[in-house]
């Protein structure tokens, strides 16, 4: 794929998307330049502490290894789970982790950067809210694994992710009961709800106990935004929150 493409070298003096790709992984690995894609002194300097720090060759030039170092957050978030007997639901929870370990987030402005685009299918800036896609890119991963279909398609918007699982008969209005939350397996996704036909999060549902849902889930921060700039893990009631079934199971 595209983000863990290098083509050739990049050094000083240099312009454009190159660049600014370069900019934000140095700043996601806590060299913080600015996001300009202008390969100056400061980007130079940057690049040299970041393979001295990894023992590369100090060069600040930006070869494959260097570049390698880089994205490996993103290639180690990427990488194929094996199924191990595990159930769909169970493998979006196994890859949900797998990006949550990585750190994902954005970088250089609202919903910009390498994660985010990784999650929007190249998509990104202000409209582009990206918990949806960060869920339901791990629902593909795992259904790859799997070697199985996609339960519903694959959608950056909440609206449509409700849709689609009512079309489907995945879809759980907010669970009242101890038999209707039992439904709520590991897997599963969250839609936070605004109003009867409007939802504005989403996330990966953990573990639905009794009162609470564990989850993991993007473009949230730590005070639970639906515009926020990481990937988190979080624990929610079940007020205003619906569920999209990926492991179906009937009503007791």
């Amino acid at each position: 794929m595209r983000e863990l493409e290098l083509e050739g070298e990049v050094r000083r003096g240099a312009e454009g998307w190159g660049v600014k790709r370069i900019q934000e992984w140095l700043c996601l690995h806590g060299l913080h330049v600015a996001v300009d894609g202008d390969f100056g002194p400061a980007t130079q300097w940057s690049v040299r502490e970041f393979q001295a720090r990894h023992r590369l060759t100090r060069t600040g030039v930006v070869d494959p290894a260097c570049f390698d170092r880089l994205v490996a957050p993103l290639r180690a978030a990427l990488a194929p789970i094996e199924p191990a007997g595990r159930s769909l639901g169970e493998m979006v929870v196994a890859y949900a982790l797998q990006h949550l370990a990585q750190r994902p987030r954005e970088v250089g402005g609202q919903n910009l950067g390498p994660w985010v685009r990784l999650y929007m299918d190249g998509n990104e800036g202000a409209p582009w809210a990206w918990c949806v896609g960060f869920a339901t890119l791990c629902l593909q991963q795992a259904a790859v694994s799997l070697r199985r279909p996609m339960p519903f398609e694959r959608t950056y918007s909440c609206d449509l992710l409700a849709a689609n699982a009512q079309l489907r008969q995945r879809f759980l209005r907010q669970p009242s009961s101890a038999a209707g939350r039992a439904r709520v397996t590991p897997g599963s996704l969250f839609l936070r709800r605004r109003t009867v036909l409007d939802w504005n999060h989403a996330g990966i549902v953990v573990a639905a106990e009794d009162e609470v849902v564990r989850t993991v889930e993007g473009n949230t921060n730590d005070d639970g935004s639906a515009e926020g700039y990481e990937v988190c893990a979080r624990t929610r009631g079940y007020r205003s929150m619906d569920f999209v079934l990926v492991d179906v199971l009937e009503p007791a």
